[in-house]
């Protein structure tokens, strides 16, 4: 256990949490490399969501590790100066908490915090598919909602959230989610020209050069590639699940401290 404790005190050696609607998942990640350092752990996200008990349960996530380093977060919400500005799928009274300071108070590390779609494409645009692309990119985060993030030429526009655009009449994300596939037990084609209809709104209005899909309906991809009929190109995450875990840990690299 000794040598455990060392090892976290190298600034490249991260834990990567990523904090979802359903599930916070993490492991400690080496940075340097995009690789995780130990088996992924899962605890399911508390109901309701507020921040006292979202932090509880981090802090369950970082004792199962023994973790006392720095800790990346990645969140779902605008996240502004470690300020939520948002809360779609999570409880409404996280909307001005600073969550940096929420998280760090109750692990006693130092947290830093980003958006939970801009971390998946952090990961992705340097260890992944995203990796020395050019021009628009756009990575789409499929699970309980619907994330994105947006890069030029390598760069991140932070906070875009444009799974709150309205398509059909309906939030994006409230028609198009793996959630609603769960929910209405969609058949892959119905759900897939659901998905297609919200690349083609986002093709529209961007241009991108290149979609890629994450979240957990990334490894399912060949059920529903068929129905996808965009002019970018477009393809699944490498990292699939890990891509937010991993770019959490790259979040808080690139923020020092």
């Amino acid at each position: 256990m000794e040598k455990k404790k060392e090892v976290t005190r190298i600034s490249t050696e991260i834990l990567g949490v990523d904090i979802g609607g359903s599930g916070i998942k993490g492991a400690p990640v080496n940075s340097a490399s995009g690789k995780l350092l130990a088996e992924r752990h899962r605890i399911s996200t508390p109901n309701p969501a507020t921040p006292k008990s979202v932090a509880r349960t981090l802090k369950q996530l970082v004792d199962h590790f023994e973790w006392s380093g720095k800790i990346g977060c990645g969140f779902p919400s605008v996240i502004h100066k470690g300020i939520a500005r948002t809360a779609s799928n999570i409880d409404k009274k996280w909307i001005g908490v600073n969550v940096e300071k929420v998280f760090s108070a109750e692990t006693g590390c130092l947290v830093a915090v980003v958006n939970d779609a801009d971390a998946a494409g952090l990961a992705e645009m340097k260890f992944g598919v995203g990796k020395g692309r050019k021009g628009v990119v756009i990575l789409v985060t499929i699970g309980t909602g619907i994330g994105t993030a947006i890069f030029v030429d390598g760069k991140l526009l932070p906070n875009t959230e444009l799974g709150h655009l309205v398509l059909k009449g309906e939030i994006a994300e409230h028609y198009a989610s793996a959630a609603v596939l769960k929910r209405q037990k969609l058949t892959w084609e119905k759900w897939g020209k659901r998905v297609n209809r919200y690349l083609q709104h986002l093709e529209f209005l961007f241009s991108p050069d290149l979609f890629i899909l994450g979240g957990g309906v990334s490894k399912k991809f060949d059920l529903y590639k068929a129905y996808l009929q965009v002019d970018a190109e477009i393809t699944p995450a490498a990292l699939r699940n890990e891509a937010g875990i991993v770019g959490a840990s790259l979040a808080a690299q690139l923020a020092g401290g």
